[in-house]
């Protein structure tokens, strides 16, 4: 059994403070502000900027009124704790995701969190048209709904808390009927041999529905997700058109896709500007990037 840390520590500096919490969380898995507070003999102002600063440098996730330790954060979390993971490579990958679309088309997004962010660069791009967004992800529906020329259209079925999204066999004959020109799905794994999958099978489901009746299939997925398998595969590697990532995906992994045939871009840090390096190296504009 794990021996307990010594928090008797009210007058410590902030970086050792702010290991204690690490240590706490390694050993509980999850933590209160309150509980800190008291066990570490500081306000709970003050817990709740190191648990800022220690999110920023990637060490805990936040959740409502604590945090929970990176390691213990999977194979899934609470949808609000998973956006904020990669939080800068997810707004980059959606900034790119919709310079993508074409008003007049119809596209798909999943419930994910990344396509979240591919919704909230979406809706900045006004005025739109005709563009159709069909989604079973709640809070992607929400970012669009009332958006001036964006109709969304939403599948039936049962509603995940976890996820926020809507799964099940009834919604499924949606995209069979809706003639989708992209679909953006983001995964919580993705490797060569077992493609895009997810931690959950009837998300994988829907997910299955949404890439068979897509002319483009589109991955948005940061580096985290690569060189990973999930549980369930909901599409296979050749059957991915396109992949968004960041710079810290794999060399290698990226250089086999492109022996495939698969467009891969590395979306530029810094900047929220289309920018990327696809094949053949540096491409800014966007119409080299999709050719």
């Amino acid at each position: 059994m794990t021996a307990r840390v010594d928090v008797q520590t009210g007058g410590a500096f902030a970086r050792e403070r702010q290991q204690l919490i690490v240590s706490i969380l390694g050993e509980d898995g999850r933590a209160r502000v309150i509980d800190l507070a008291t066990r570490l003999g500081v306000s709970s102002v003050t817990i709740r900027k190191d648990l800022l600063v220690l999110e920023e440098e990637r060490r805990l996730v936040r959740t409502h009124g604590g945090a929970i330790a990176v390691e213990r954060s999977r194979p899934e979390l609470a949808f609000d704790v998973r956006e904020r993971l990669q939080r800068d490579e997810k707004s980059r990958i959606g900034a790119f995701a919709a310079s993508l679309v074409t008003d007049g088309e119809s596209i798909a997004l999943d419930a994910s969190t990344t396509a979240l962010y591919v919704a909230r660069h979406l809706a900045a791009r006004q005025p739109w048209h005709t563009l159709t967004v069909v989604t079973n992800g709640m809070r992607i529906a929400t970012e669009l709904a009332g958006q001036a020329g964006i109709v969304v259209l939403m599948p039936g079925g049962r509603v995940r808390f976890e996820a926020l999204s809507v799964i099940g066999p009834l919604g499924s004959s949606i995209y069979r009927k809706v003639n989708v020109q992209k679909a953006f799905v983001g995964a919580a794994g993705f490797s060569i041999d077992s493609g895009l999958s997810d931690a959950m099978e009837e998300e994988a489901q829907i997910k299955r529905s949404m890439v068979s009746g897509a002319r483009e299939v589109i991955a948005i997925v940061d580096s985290s997700k690569w060189g990973r398998a999930a549980s369930a595969t909901f599409c296979r590697t050749d059957r991915i058109d396109a992949v968004l990532t960041d710079a810290a995906a794999p060399a290698g992994m990226v250089d086999a896709l492109r022996g495939m045939g698969i467009r891969v871009h590395l979306v530029a840090a810094g900047t929220d500007a289309p920018a990327a390096v696809g094949q053949g190296g540096s491409e800014p504009a966007l119409e080299r990037a999709r050719a």
